[in-house]
C-alpha cells in the first residue's frame, strides 16, 4: 500500500480494489464480507436480507439532473436492486459544514423525500452532525439500505451461474452522470445540456426479473463505469467478455465532451445504469421489457460471454479493430458521487 491515501483510492478502480483487499477485507475478515458484493447478503431467521451502505461527497452538490440527496437515495436503492432484492428501508446520516445555507439543505432533503417516494422506500432513521467551518466541504451524506431477497435471486450478486454464450445488456447510454457533474464543476456550457442519468432502477429491474429467471448477474455502473464492472466480472470468472462498440449507447453530447477533454466514456460513472448478464435464450425478452420503461428505452445487448481470452474484456471497435479493455488504476473524474 502507499504511505498516504490518494484521491485514486476512492475512485472505484484498481487502487480502490487493492486498498479494500489489502486492508479492509483482511482486517474485517468474515465470510459475508469476502464475497464483496454490492449488497451484503445475510440470513435472519431464515429470511434473506440485502444490506448496503454508501457515502456521497459529490462536488458540486447540485448538478443538471439531480443533487447529492437524489444521488444518495438512488445509489442505495440501486445497490439493493441489482442484488435482486426489493429495497424497503433507508437510513441517512448528514455531516454538514457550519454556515451551510438552510435553503440548500431543505432542497436536498425534499429531493430525497421525493425520490424515496418514487422508489417506494422509507427513510426510517438517521443522524446529523455539524462540523466547524472548513472542516467539511459543504455537506456529506451517508446512507444505508435494507431489502428482502427471494431465494431464487440469491446467486445474482455472485454471478457464479454465468455460462459461455450469455448476453450482456445495459439499459441505456453511458457517461451521462460523470460528464454532467464535470460540466457543473467547471461551469462548462454546452449547446445540448447534458443531464445526469441519476435514477432509482428498482422498478425497472423488478420488471425484468418478472419476465425471466435467467438473469444471472447485475451491477450498477457507478464509479469506474462500464469497463470496471466487466473487468471485475472477467477476472473472477473462467471466461472472456466480448463487447461491440457500435451497440454501446453514448449520447453525442457526451461523446463530444469526452473527445474534447480526453476522457473515455467506458470509464465514466453512471448513476442510472444497470449491467445485466442474461441467458442467451432470454436476452431478447429481457431487452424488450427494459425498453418499455423510461429508464430503459435505449437498452441494448452490448456483448456476450465467450470461451476465448479468458479473464479479459475485448472490444470490437467501430472501425473493425480489437481493443483490450482494462481496469484503470484510478478515476478519470474524482468525487462524482
Amino acid at each position: 500500500m502507499d504511505d498516504k491515501i490518494l484521491l485514486n483510492h476512492g475512485s472505484g478502480g484498481k487502487m480502490t480494489h487493492d486498498l479494500i483487499g489489502s486492508l479492509f477485507v483482511r482486517c474485517f475478515d468474515n465470510p459475508v464480507l469476502k464475497d464483496q458484493t454490492d449488497s451484503a447478503l445475510i440470513s435472519i431467521d431464515k429470511n434473506l436480507i440485502a444490506f448496503t451502505t454508501d457515502s456521497y461527497v459529490v462536488d458540486p452538490i447540485f448538478f443538471s439532473g439531480g443533487n447529492i440527496g437524489k444521488l444518495a437515495v438512488c445509489g442505495t436503492v440501486n445497490d439493493l436492486a441489482v442484488s435482486g432484492a426489493k429495497p424497503l428501508y433507508i437510513s441517512c446520516g448528514f455531516i454538514i459544514e457550519e454556515g451551510f445555507l438552510m435553503k440548500d439543505l431543505e432542497a436536498i432533503v425534499n429531493t430525497m423525500a421525493d425520490e424515496a417516494k418514487k422508489a417506494g422506500v422509507l427513510i426510517v432513521t438517521g443522524d446529523t452532525k455539524v462540523v466547524d467551518k472548513g472542516k467539511c466541504d459543504k455537506i456529506f451524506i451517508n446512507t444505508s439500505g435494507i431489502g428482502i431477497l427471494e431465494e431464487k435471486h440469491q446467486r445474482i450478486s455472485y454471478g457464479d451461474t454465468i455460462e459461455t454464450g450469455d448476453k450482456i445488456l445495459i439499459n441505456g447510454s453511458i457517461g451521462d452522470h460523470g460528464i454532467a457533474v464535470m460540466s457543473a464543476r467547471n461551469s462548462i456550457h454546452y449547446s445540448a445540456e447534458i443531464k445526469s442519468d441519476c435514477a432509482s432502477l428498482n422498478h425497472l429491474i423488478r420488471q425484468a426479473l418478472g419476465v425471466s429467471d435467467n438473469i444471472k448477474f447485475m451491477r450498477d455502473a457507478t464509479r469506474g463505469g462500464l469497463a470496471t464492472i466487466l473487468c471485475e466480472l472477467a477476472e473472477k470468472g473462467k471466461y472472456g467478455i466480448v463487447l461491440h462498440e457500435e451497440r454501446i449507447p453514448v449520447e453525442e453530447s457526451v461523446r463530444g465532451m469526452c473527445e474534447i477533454f480526453g476522457y473515455d466514456p467506458f470509464y465514466i460513472a453512471n448513476e442510472g445504469k444497470v449491467v445485466m448478464v442474461v441467458g442467451k435464450e432470454d436476452a431478447d425478452k429481457v431487452l424488450k421489457e427494459l425498453q418499455k420503461d423510461e429508464s430503459g428505452k435505449n437498452a441494448s445487448i452490448i456483448g456476450e460471454i465467450t470461451e476465448k481470452n479468458k479473464g479479459m474484456v475485448v472490444l470490437n471497435t467501430g472501425v473493425g479493430g480489437k481493443r483490450i479493455v482494462d481496469m484503470l488504476a484510478g478515476e478519470q473524474l474524482p468525487r462524482i458521487c
